[in-house]
């Protein structure tokens, strides 16, 4: 295997002036650019100096270097991601940019007629839909905020009031809403963005369930909201999990890293697969796998394993399948992580292909916002090398349109799907 790419260790954190003079008749709070590009992340190198009155979580008024009024967003000294751009020029972040922001995503979801397919699905996708630092995902009656920014989560009883109030009560798939139904609210964080941030969010949020019970294109899942990865559920496959159903009728179908078994369920019963095997290391993922199984009355079988060592058991039996699908969990959290996450792609995915029959399916993803779509096909590629296999690439996907991508800030496009047939 070729060297991985190499990246350059990430920068000390510097502190900001605060002794820095204001711009000429700038506002307090004000936050004063070295540099700056219309990417919603402004990094703490690339400020000059701050207001004292600036305070973390504060919406201040940003300017560039020759005075001129850049924008206005999210001041955190205390983060790497010091400012997170909400506007640009004059346009105020008040009461009415967070409802026509809030209520331009939500018309993007009703207009993808999303609620006809699933009662799961990404209601905000942070920088994709304008809001730094904010998730939010519809899981039934369940609304989960997922917070990355102090901003957003100094807020969130604003936001919460002013999504629901937009949203109306929550509608289901199999009944319409009641007038007593109301959409109950979930917060989480990762621990490493509290930290980083400088927030807490409590185990279970306003004493609301954290399971909720979800249906997609007429598969019925249960979702962890607090306990599972990410959210609980990767609403970001739906659509990818419906495309693969359809490429595995009569077929003997691998699924790695299941999780709670959305691709192996799709396939099984979408797609009428013959056999499934779900392979995950997580148990807890594979006790709500085993929940779903029953749920849908389906026969599949769900194996503990970690799924290097399980290919390689394959590879030592001679087994193989018609389908195979690799979908790992986020292997590069930071731009340290890459190199490794590069061999890990190039090892799994050599792997996986030893196992698919001649002409058979390999659809393999990659999460990581920071691997390019360009580097996974790379090392993909020079996997098939070591495995002696020839790739026939006839599809390449990426998260489902709830997931929409600003072209400011290409790390939102993080999901990438490469559809193999593997000779």
């Amino acid at each position: 295997m070729p060297p991985p790419r190499k990246f350059a260790p990430r920068r000390p954190t510097r502190s900001i002036a605060t002794s820095a003079q204001a711009p000429p008749n700038a506002q307090s709070p004000w936050v004063l650019l070295r540099s700056a590009s219309r990417h919603p992340f402004i990094y703490q190198r690339m400020i000059d100096g701050a207001d004292a009155a600036a305070r973390p979580g504060d919406v201040v008024q940003i300017y560039e270097k020759s005075g001129l009024l850049f924008g206005r967003g999210f001041f955190n000294p205390g983060s790497q991601i010091a400012l997170r751009v909400l506007t640009y020029g004059d346009a105020p972040v008040d009461d009415a940019f967070w409802r026509t922001v809030i209520e331009r995503a939500i018309t993007l979801r009703r207009q993808l007629n999303l609620d006809a397919v699933t009662d799961a699905y990404r209601l905000i996708h942070a920088e994709g839909d304008g809001l730094s630092g904010l998730i939010v995902e519809r899981y039934a009656d369940h609304l989960v905020f997922e917070f990355f920014s102090l901003g957003m989560f100094q807020r969130r009883d604003q936001l919460a009031e002013i999504i629901t109030g937009a949203l109306g009560p929550p509608t289901r798939l199999d009944r319409p809403a009641g007038a007593g139904d109301k959409w109950r609210i979930v917060h989480r964080a990762d621990e490493r963005v509290e930290k980083m941030e400088g927030f807490h969010v409590p185990d279970v949020s306003k004493g609301a369930s954290t399971r909720a019970l979800i249906q997609e294109h007429g598969v019925r899942y249960r979702v962890d909201m607090t306990g599972g990865h990410k959210t609980g559920f990767f609403c970001d496959q739906r659509d990818n999990r419906r495309r693969f159903a359809n490429l595995c009728r009569e077929a003997n179908v691998l699924d790695l890293c299941c999780y709670t078994g959305g691709f192996g369920l799709s396939a099984k019963i979408l797609g009428q697969a013959k056999e499934v095997i779900s392979v995950d290391l997580d148990e807890a993922a594979l006790a709500i796998a085993r929940e779903n199984v029953n749920l849908n009355n389906a026969r599949l079988a769900l194996i503990h394993s970690d799924a290097f060592i399980y290919l390689r058991q394959m590879i030592a039996n001679g087994r193989m399948f018609d389908a195979v699908v690799l979908d790992p969990p986020k292997l590069a959290i930071s731009r340290e992580d890459v190199d490794d996450a590069m061999r890990k792609y190039y090892d799994l995915n050599s792997l996986a292909m030893q196992v698919v029959r001649p002409g058979g399916i390999l659809l393999t993803c990659s999460c990581s916002g920071l691997v390019s779509p360009q580097m996974f096909t790379q090392t993909v590629h020079r996997a098939s090398r070591y495995a002696r296999r020839t790739l026939q690439q006839f599809e390449e996907t990426a998260a489902a349109p709830d997931h929409p991508v600003l072209l400011d800030c290409p790390e939102s496009a993080y999901l990438k799907a490469i559809w193999l047939r593997v000779l």
